[in-house]
C-alpha cells in the first residue's frame, strides 16, 4: 500500500500526526494540491510535498526551495504521506522525525508533463505551483544514482535536484530568508508552534544537542518557554480580572441604588 512505508516509521499513540486512515473527500476536478513544510528535526529541512494519486509524494529538500534558476537543490525522494498531511504543523514530540513542522507554503499545482506517472519513472517532472511563496514554473530531475546519502538512511538514488525555471516569478531572492514565517498560524515562527505545544519536553532532551541544529534547538526552546510562561501569566491576569469584575459591577449597582434612594428621601 501507498502509505505503508509512512505508517511503520511513526507511532500515532505518541504522534500528532494524521495516521491517514481517514481518505480526504474531494470534488471531481479540484485542483492538486501542494505545499511545502518547513521541518526543524535532527536538521533543518524543508519538505515539498505534491498531490498525486491520492497520496502526497514528497521530497526534503535541505537547503530549501530556491526561486533563483541558477541553484540546483538537492531534494531526497522519501516516502509518500497522506493528503491531511498537508495541513499539519505541529510538535512531533520524539521518535522519527521529532521536531516541529511549519506549514511554510500551499496552493495548487499543475503538472507541465503529459503523463506524470511516465514522467516520474524517467526522472523528470516538470510543473507549475501556485502558492503564497512558490509561483510558477519547475522541475524535479533525478541524479541516477549520483548525489549524497542522507542522515535519515535515503540512499544516494532517492537524489533528485529541484530547479526553478526562468519565467516571472523568478529572481536572486533567497525566499526561505525574505519569508520565513507560518502560512497557516499568521506571523509564527517555530518558537510559536513550539510554545503552543510542549515545549518543556525538549528541556533537558532536544532532537540535536550539538552543532548548528543544536545551538538553534536551545534558541527556539528558551524563546518557546518565555513565550509559554507569557502566554500562562496573562491568562491567569485574565481570569483574575474576569473573577474580580463582576463583585465590582454590583458595587457599583449597589451604590447607584443607594444614591437613587437618597435623593428621593431628599
Amino acid at each position: 500500500m501507498a502509505l505503508d512505508d509512512y505508517r511503520k516509521k511513526r507511532d500515532f499513540t505518541n504522534s500528532p500526526e494524521p495516521s491517514g486512515d481517514k481518505p480526504v473527500r474531494k470534488k471531481a476536478g479540484a485542483p492538486l494540491f501542494f505545499c511545502v513544510q518547513k521541518h526543524l528535526a535532527s536538521h533543518l529541512h524543508y519538505d515539498l510535498r505534491l498531490e498525486w494519486n491520492g497520496v502526497l509524494l514528497s521530497w526534503a529538500v535541505p537547503k530549501g526551495p530556491s526561486i533563483d534558476p541558477r541553484d540546483k537543490r538537492l531534494a531526497m525522494h522519501v516516502e509518500d504521506h497522506p493528503i491531511a498531511y498537508g495541513s499539519f504543523e505541529g510538535v512531533i514530540p520524539e521518535g522519527y522525525g521529532a521536531g516541529v513542522v511549519m506549514l511554510w507554503d500551499r496552493g495548487t499545482w499543475e503538472p507541465e508533463s503529459d503523463d506524470v506517472d511516465a514522467a516520474l519513472k524517467k526522472g523528470e517532472l516538470k510543473f507549475r505551483t501556485n502558492g503564497f511563496k512558490l509561483k510558477g514554473s519547475w522541475v524535479l530531475v533525478k541524479t541516477h544514482g549520483f548525489g549524497p546519502s542522507t542522515g535519515s538512511g535515503q540512499a544516494a538514488g532517492n537524489s533528485w535536484l529541484l530547479i526553478k525555471h526562468r519565467d516571472d516569478w523568478a529572481g536572486p531572492v533567497a525566499i526561505t530568508e525574505f519569508a520565513p514565517l507560518s502560512v497557516k498560524t499568521p506571523d509564527a515562527d517555530f518558537e510559536d508552534i513550539l510554545a503552543g505545544g510542549t515545549p518543556e519536553l525538549w528541556r533537558n532532551n532536544p532532537p540535536a544537542k550539538g552543532g548548528d541544529t543544536g545551538k538553534m534547538f536551545q534558541k527556539i526552546i528558551s524563546r518557546a518557554l518565555a513565550i509559554s510562561a507569557s502566554n500562562k501569566s496573562a491568562a491567569k491576569s485574565t481570569a483574575k480580572t474576569a473573577k474580580t469584575s463582576k463583585p465590582a459591577r454590583v458595587m457599583t449597582a449597589a451604590k447607584a441604588a443607594a444614591a437613587k434612594k437618597a435623593g428621593k428621601a431628599r
